[in-house]
């Protein structure tokens, strides 16, 4: 790889050694290094983000929007952890307290039972509300929104800013 080079420095003198100075040629270890790092950048990939897409609507004072009752679910998330979860409208509806860790399992059951009410039709696939109360952790919510990819659910929204009065109540009562 390198090559050592001798030159002689001086004159010889009578009686004493002539000492070498060395020097080594590096141009075939650097021409190396180059071709190497070259092929390691080439070689590897980079990494890429996976961020989810989030986009909230702009704001409107007098919007309704009304989903399908029989194929929307809600999650409110709480403190500690914990969410409540219900399918339909909140007036009757069966609001089970979860932990969020749970809730990939309850997202399911909802999609199976939307899918049997509606005859397996492609067209009409589970909905779902998040809604994150004031006491909810921000990892809480990364959390639902990534149950929701591994989930497939196909139309999740995010709305931080209406409750129900049920609702409200519900989540004063149970956890929050």
């Amino acid at each position: 790889m390198a090559t050592l080079n001798e030159s002689p420095r001086g004159k010889a003198h009578k009686g004493k050694t002539r000492k070498i100075a060395p020097r080594v040629d590096l141009t075939a270890m650097v021409d190396l290094m180059f071709l190497l790092t070259t092929f390691f950048m080439l070689t590897t990939s980079l990494g890429t983000l996976n961020a989810a897409d989030v986009a909230k609507p702009d704001p409107c004072n007098d919007c309704t929007m009304d989903y399908p009752a029989s194929r929307t679910m809600t999650i409110l998330l709480g403190k500690n952890n914990m969410a409540l979860s219900y399918l339909g409208t909140p007036e009757g509806a069966n609001m089970k307290l979860i932990p969020v860790r749970e809730i990939y399992n309850q997202i399911m059951i909802n999609k199976l039972a939307v899918s049997k009410a509606h005859h397996n039709n492609d067209s009409k696939y589970l909905l779902v509300i998040i809604k994150p109360g004031k006491t909810a952790q921000f990892k809480d919510f990364v959390d639902v929104i990534d149950e929701m990819k591994i989930a497939d659910i196909k139309s999740y929204s995010i709305d931080d800013q209406h409750f129900n009065l049920i609702e409200t109540k519900a989540l004063a009562a149970k956890v929050f």
